[in-house]
């Protein structure tokens, strides 16, 4: 009988992760069955879908409440085919509010869990230690501060370097990349990242185009937005109006790369544009409801991801109400025009890369821990 590895991701950072440890696996056991709730990346990477990933992209505490159905029918149809195609192994990435739901029940089907991509429960619902501790065999890390945090809670964690680090980069010059978009090489490039779904783009257009319109006045630059697979450019296009901001399809790591600043919401992108060198100014916004019960449950000393591994504000972030079109040119303007500003900021940006690198890729490591867990039940088996 083919081995049978349950892998499954929420949103398209995990989607990304997960193809990459797919795609290692499909060459370690081509026969396998790879199965899950998938991305376009995982389909692509051989993995049989069972659920559609898109069908869980939902942000905030109250959205995520108004999702519930839907989001526990996707829930009961990837179990389903859990109990009809048990796996020797399963891997959860991201997406805790329905990946830790998965890991319980298919613990009790005694099925290896590995979860790739830690909850953050060091910054918001700690109480989660417990259900990691108890449906979860192998937790993999990728920021560096979080295999101590829950080895300390006995958790079996291990930090694998973060999966970007070893994937990211650019394949043109600057002069090439400009030449591509018909943008003059004398101006500078402001790259704007409004979010990788739609519905937080949408909350975040507002004050990102007040944000352009001011910073157009004060001086002559391009404006980029390159439009994730998820929300797309036309989406853009139809709410942009007359904004001088010029749309193009993915490109993401490219604009960025040779992006003097970036104006992107917290997230991944922070962490990209981290790894890439780019200063950047970032923000935020949820609707209120969803702000308001954050307020009481978060416990971080910053948003940003790039502040949180350095351990100090590299990068300047504007949250919910702070996210006007004001703070985020006075910002914006303030990085062009102030090249040692911008040179500090790359030197703490570049030390911040480090810390998220390691000498193995991540990606490989995290499936080498998923062979060590298919070997042992092999041998399981055996005896």
């Amino acid at each position: 009988m083919p081995l049978r590895i349950l892998i499954s991701a929420g949103e398209a950072s995990g989607d990304r992760y997960a193809a990459a440890v797919a795609s290692r696996l499909r060459a370690r056991f081509p026969d396998a069955d790879l199965y899950g709730c998938t991305g376009p990346l995982m389909r692509a990477a051989g993995v049989r879908t069972v659920v559609d990933s898109s069908s869980l992209a939902v942000v905030g505490l109250l959205e995520v409440v108004l999702h519930l159905p839907r989001v526990y029918g996707e829930y009961r149809k990837l179990l389903r085919e859990a109990e009809r195609a048990r796996p020797d192994v399963a891997v959860l990435t991201d997406s805790p509010d329905f990946h830790l739901r998965v890991a319980a029940r298919l613990k009790r089907q005694g099925i290896p869990v590995i979860y790739l991509v830690a909850p953050q429960v060091w910054a918001w619902r700690e109480g989660r230690v417990k259900t990691i501790r108890r449906v979860v065999d192998h937790l993999l890390c990728i920021f560096p501060f979080e295999e101590p945090y829950f080895r300390r809670r006995g958790v079996r964690a291990t930090y694998i370097g973060h999966p970007l680090a070893h994937a990211i980069g650019v394949t043109c010059s600057r002069e090439e990349f400009f030449r591509k978009h018909r943008m003059a090489l004398d101006r500078p490039l402001v790259v704007v990242l409004p979010g990788s779904r739609r519905g937080e783009a949408k909350r975040h257009l507002p004050g990102l185009l007040d944000a352009v319109a001011r910073i157009y006045r004060e001086q002559a630059v391009h404006f980029l937005l390159p439009a994730s697979a998820h929300t797309g450019a036309d989406f853009f296009r139809e709410r942009l109006g007359a904004a001088p901001i010029q749309v193009i399809e993915g490109e993401t790591w490219e604009a960025l790369g040779h992006a003097d600043v970036a104006l992107a919401a917290s997230g991944t992108v922070t962490v990209e544009a981290a790894l890439l060198g780019t200063p950047l100014v970032t923000f935020y916004r949820v609707t209120w409801p969803s702000w308001l019960a954050g307020q009481a449950l978060v416990r971080v000393p910053f948003y940003c991801m790039v502040n949180l591994v350095a351990g100090r504000p590299v990068v300047t972030e504007w949250m919910q109400h702070a996210m006007t079109g004001e703070n985020l040119a006075r910002e914006t303007v303030r990085l062009l025009r102030d090249p040692a500003a911008r040179a500090r900021m790359k030197q703490d940006l570049r030390e911040v890369a480090a810390r998220l690198t390691v000498a193995q890729d991540p990606m490989a490591r995290a499936a080498e821990v998923v062979e060590e867990y298919l070997d042992a039940n092999a041998k399981r088996v055996e005896i």
